[in-house]
């Protein structure tokens, strides 16, 4: 099984999926296992809006099996305990990281801590300095949500200059965006840029196309 999303990352930044908030447990796993196929990518993040334990945990066997008969490491968003008992690679934390420092000692060195800081440097310090294995920042891109900030190159390339852990770009990426990101990250966080589409496969081929 694939080791920690911290392991050196090559020049070319990684494929780091996301899942769809909302998917059919039925028909996902091949969809996703397709990609996996097709693609190399370093982890999938299980991120589905629902707090049902039972959906979740449903949907969490099948995705797990699905990364992990290909090598694949996988992290759940937010549900620690959950991700622990489903035998999850890591937790994803995106509730401005409380408690991570705490996780990184019960949990020891090889559960993936993922910490998403938003647009702001001071978090991510603070995360990468608690045990976070990676930060993540975004959106990058635009979106009609949240209070409109965006996670700008300026923060990527500084964070590449200055700090060691390893970062993720995500939310609302184009080509044009992984192109001039791309010196700067060490994974790009891809959802629902590719989900939506029909053929998900070739929306992740052009993206990678672009770094």
């Amino acid at each position: 099984m694939a080791d920690t999303i911290a392991d050196t990352a090559p020049e070319q930044p990684q494929i780091y999926l996301i899942t769809p908030p909302e998917f059919e447990l039925s028909e996902f796993p091949t969809r996703l296992g397709q990609i996996l196929d097709s693609h190399d990518v370093a982890c999938v993040r299980m991120s589905m809006a629902t707090s049902d334990e039972s959906r979740l945990s449903r949907a969490g066997d099948l995705l797990r099996e699905t990364c992990h008969a290909r090598e694949v490491a996988i992290v759940m968003e937010s549900h620690v305990l959950l991700a622990e008992k489903l035998g999850f690679d890591g937790v994803h934390l995106s509730d401005n990281n409380k408690g991570l420092r705490k996780l990184r000692e019960n949990y020891g060195p090889d559960f993936i801590l993922g910490a998403h800081c938003g647009t702001s440097r001071h978090d991510g310090l603070g995360a990468g300095e608690a045990g976070a294995d990676y930060i993540s920042f975004g959106p990058v891109g635009e979106t009609l949500t949240g209070d409109g900030s965006r996670a700008e190159a300026e923060l990527f390339k500084w964070w590449s200059e200055v700090v060691e852990v390893p970062v993720v770009a995500e939310g609302v990426l184009d080509e044009d965006l992984i192109r001039s990101l791309s010196p700067y990250t060490d994974f790009f966080g891809i959802g629902d840029e590719i989900w939506r589409q029909d053929d998900a496969a070739d929306a992740l081929r052009k993206l990678i196309a672009a770094m």
